[in-house]
């Protein structure tokens, strides 16, 4: 069936890959801004402190702390990509609304620590943890749906499967990403790129409100009619740098009928089969999404497939394959099209297809979690038009590279569909800019638990090497697929809205509280 990003991600490498109210979040209804009363920052002291101020931390929150010292502490600081497993904070904060959330930005200004704020846990460059102290917002996880109005006020925390689930079950959606233990935070706060962003748009452009705790403690609405700067750049500006989102207010729109399609085809065909997808899917309706994967998966050998969903029938969307099959002179492998229920479509798209909402989670996340961690290196960028000959045969031939090299690693690349209503939106309109672009690329290499040292520099070393032959800087690069070793990172990810998102930064965190490598510059 569909190729998922979990898939992407991990099986090339052949691993395993209620009701939100405004008192649960800490706003009082009605509210647009509310200032926590706490105690002016004292002078900064040296970090880390001793127990005692962490303690004094620990009685303040109404969520749990969870120090190096306690049985949880190995199994809390994970993230989701194994990479990272060996950073070590010094306290993780679950908050469970925005009054703990201002607690624990005002003690790490007391004391000088690091912070970062932490909701699926799935930064690409490990960016969801930090040597201080990290602010959890899982426990924020409520979502409350009103059908008749087609929103949905949704806790920091919430992760995808769930937010499908609940809301899917109201025959409503929302647009947004397919890896079922991503939180919606980062996802919206990002831009929010998934299978139904051609039909309906990108998550962030769903977002009407977002609550949002400042690094002076103040939690603010920002919306449209206030603090509209901030609303705006929340809208694509990337997780963590302007403040600590609780909840977000969303758009919802109706549940369309849907279609699912996979075509595999001979890797042989790598070249033809790649460049035609990339001319066929810019002219397809907005009703039809899809990705084109070329893949070394390991010991499982090469595989280049043609994916996709679509909101219309079987036969309509058999229809529109044709333009793309007729072209061909190879037929498919393997050809799948068939209609699907919403959920289950979720669910495949998920890798999920056959769990449950309660089994689709990290095995640590949920008792009933069946979810693996994995371990993975990524980039992306951008195709405003189709590619030439010669940058079709880089791709292929960097996957037969990796595929005689690198056999106990699994990667290649993920060209994702962009066009229809993501490129309606101005750029300028929302933070994020990346309005113009044919399809995403998306280069990622993964490995198994028993990969050593030298294996997985390699791995690095291929990546680097790959991506810099097939992708061209000018054409920017996803901000949610952050990338630690990206050169002139700020302007691939933000271009021409920089300028625009610096003063914001400089407005709501002007001492740079929030600071990270890659946050939007001051």
């Amino acid at each position: 069936m569909v190729v998922d990003r979990r898939r992407f991600l991990a099986g090339a490498a052949g691993i395993g890959v209620a009701g939100t109210t405004a008192a649960l979040l800490g706003l009082p209804t009605g509210t647009t801004e509310v200032k926590h009363h706490l105690p002016p920052p004292a002078t900064t002291t040296p970090a880390p402190p001793d127990n005692a101020p962490w303690n004094q931390l620990a009685r303040a929150l109404k969520g749990r702390l969870v120090r190096p010292a306690d049985a949880s502490y190995r199994t809390d600081r994970q993230l989701y990509n194994t990479k990272f497993s060996n950073r070590a904070p010094q306290g993780i904060a679950y908050c469970t609304s925005s009054a703990d959330v201002a607690r624990c930005l005002d003690f790490i200004q007391r004391h000088g620590l690091a912070v970062t704020a932490r909701s699926g846990g799935h930064s690409y460059g490990g960016y969801s943890t930090c040597d201080g102290l990290v602010i959890d917002v899982t426990a924020c996880h409520q979502i409350e749906v009103d059908p008749a109005r087609r929103t949905a006020r949704v806790g920091a925390g919430a992760r995808l499967i769930d937010l499908y689930d609940t809301i899917g079950a109201t025959g409503l959606l929302l647009p947004g990403g397919s890896c079922p233990t991503v939180g919606i935070a980062g996802l919206a706060l990002g831009g929010g790129v998934g299978v139904f962003a051609r039909a309906f748009g990108l998550t962030c452009d769903h977002l009407t409100a977002a609550e949002v705790v400042l690094p002076d403690s103040t939690t603010v609405t920002a919306s449209p009619a206030h603090h509209a700067d901030l609303f705006w750049g929340l809208q694509g500006g990337g997780g963590g740098n302007f403040g600590i989102s609780t909840s977000f207010t969303f758009s919802l729109d109706p549940m369309p009928p849907l279609s699912l399609f996979t075509l595999q085809f001979p890797f042989d065909a790598a070249v033809e089969v790649l460049g035609a997808w990339q001319q066929w899917v810019d002219h397809q309706p907005p009703e039809l999404w899809s990705n084109c994967l070329v893949l070394s998966e390991g010991a499982a050998g090469l595989r280049l497939e043609v994916n996709g969903v679509c909101c219309t029938s079987a036969s309509t969307t058999a229809s529109l394959l044709g333009a793309l099959t007729s072209v061909l002179s190879v037929a498919p492998t393997y050809r799948f099209v068939g209609d699907e229920a919403y959920l289950h479509a979720m669910a495949v798209e998920a890798g999920c297809a056959d769990l449950t909402a309660a089994a689709c989670h990290l095995e640590t996340q949920n008792p009933a979690g069946r979810l693996q961690r994995s371990a993975y290196s990524a980039t992306s960028s951008y195709l405003e038009a189709p590619m030439g000959t010669g940058r079709l045969e880089a791709v292929v031939a960097w996957v037969r590279e990796l595929a005689s090299t690198h056999r106990d690693l699994g990667g290649g690349f993920a060209f994702d569909a962009y066009g229809g209503v993501i490129n309606e939106v101005a750029p300028d309109a929302t933070a994020f800019v990346h309005r113009n672009k044919l399809c995403g690329i998306q280069a990622t290499i993964s490995w198994g638990s028993g990969a050593s040292s030298a294996e997985i520099e390699s791995a690095a070393a291929w990546l680097k090497e790959a991506s810099a032959q097939v992708y061209q800087p000018s054409m920017g690069a996803y901000q949610n697929y952050i990338d630690p070793l990206l050169t002139e990172w700020a302007h691939a990810y933000y271009g021409t809205n920089l300028t625009r998102l610096s003063a914001i930064k400089t407005a709501y965190d002007p001492t740079d509280v929030l600071g990270f490598s890659q946050a939007i510059p001051r």
